[in-house]
């Protein structure tokens, strides 16, 4: 065997057993939902802060913000979205999986997100991280004109949310629940 061979075998093992750590690790917070959003709030803080001490990296800025609308938007999004479904009815294809019920009469099916929570939580805080390592790099500065990115993101956000809830207003649902429901005693 040849020395780079072990080196390079060395190496892999570190690799496959990293992985598997820090996978576990994974794992083992998928239950603590508060605190790892908590965890998300404080490292977005810290990025913010660093956007506004710095007073540059807006572009850096506006690229996380557009990547996190879209997660939330992925994230509040069914599954199986009753508009292609519907426009698929009406093509006269098949249905390939659950959908949300559109009459009273219909059954209940839960509602299944495009985006579980987890990997909303996991892909926020990879964007968070690489953008705050993005500040680091004076490249990435480009002088732009802040005030400009800011409304543009607050018009882009508030036309993409009322589409958003009229979409879910159109098929009545609701991507939040607060659990089981609860039902008084009725009185003998």
């Amino acid at each position: 065997m040849n020395v780079e061979e072990t080196g390079d075998s060395n190496i892999n093992a570190y690799k496959v057993a990293f992985d598997r750590r820090y996978q576990a690790w994974l794992d083992s917070t998928t239950p603590y939902v508060a605190p790892r959003w908590g965890a998300f709030g404080v490292l977005l803080v810290i990025f913010m802060l660093r956007i506004i001490i710095s007073q540059g990296w807006y572009i850096v800025c506006y690229a996380l913000g557009i990547y996190l609308l879209n997660l939330f938007l992925a994230f509040l999004t069914p599954k199986f979205d009753p508009a292609l479904e519907e426009e698929m009815d009406l093509e006269g294809e098949a249905e390939d999986g659950p959908s949300l019920p559109t009459k009273a009469d219909e059954e209940f099916r839960p509602f299944i997100r495009r985006l579980p929570e987890f990997k909303f939580w996991y892909s926020s805080v990879k964007a968070t991280v690489i953008s705050l390592f993005c500040t680091f790099f004076t490249a990435l500065d480009l002088p732009v004109f802040w005030p400009i990115l800011l409304m543009y993101f607050i018009i882009l956000f508030v036309l993409t949310m009322k589409r958003q809830l009229q979409h879910m207003l159109r098929y009545r649902y609701l991507p939040f629940t607060t659990g089981k429901k609860q039902y008084s005693k009725s009185n003998k």
